[in-house]
């Protein structure tokens, strides 16, 4: 009887972890993947073309959310700030332009020109890259730490700072404080926040 009791145990056990969702996307201490998606110019940009970086600062963004816009400036001072030090900003659209035209190629080309975007602005098309880091809106960073030419490490995942309604009241600059945590080869003071804007739109399959 217990040898019966024991096998129906075990076998509820092995449909419930079955059925559980799978978890996907980048924890902090992970290694990141590379990516070569075009950019808003139709290059071809993949993190490798920067051989000089330290690491870089990765951003899922969009021309569309209100969140975006509030931090595009922001996100333009970063790249200015920490780009001739090593840590270079990398924008990826990952909008589905179907569900979001605002964020079609031809827009994010517009946009880029518009507000004279000195990084890269790249398209997600498959939405693979999105997919693989664990992105969930927009806008939503991942600081990588370039330990060495084939590891990337994730050392930040989250907001770019604590108060996405004002600049001028932001207390807490969870991405500049990750980088200058790095630059002095110190532990980043704060790994994980929680990304504030709107969903991605993902692809209908």
């Amino acid at each position: 009887m217990n040898t019966i009791k024991s096998f129906f145990a075990i076998a509820l056990l092995v449909m419930i972890t079955a059925s559980a969702p799978v978890q996907s996307g980048y924890k902090v201490g992970d290694t990141a993947m590379d990516f070569k998606l075009k950019n808003y110019d139709g290059r071809m940009v993949s993190m490798a073309d920067y051989r000089d970086a330290k690491g870089y600062i990765v951003i899922f963004n969009c021309n569309t959310c209100p969140y975006s816009k509030a931090y595009d400036s922001r996100i333009i001072a970063l790249n200015k700030k920490y780009a001739s030090k090593g840590f270079p900003v990398l924008t990826i659209n990952p909008n589905d332009p179907d569900l979001s035209p605002g964020d079609s190629f031809d827009e994010m080309k517009k946009q880029a020109k518009r507000n004279k975007y000195d990084f890269p602005y790249l398209v997600d098309e498959t939405q693979d890259v999105a997919r693989a880091y664990g992105a969930t809106n927009t806008p939503h960073v991942y600081v990588l730490d370039k330990v060495s030419n084939e590891k990337l490490k994730v050392v930040y995942i989250g907001a770019i700072d604590d108060n996405s309604r004002n600049a001028e009241t932001v207390t807490k600059k969870y991405v500049e404080d990750a980088i200058g945590a790095l630059m002095q080869s110190k532990n980043v003071p704060v790994t994980q926040t929680k990304a504030i804007g709107c969903t991605i739109k993902w692809r209908n399959s």
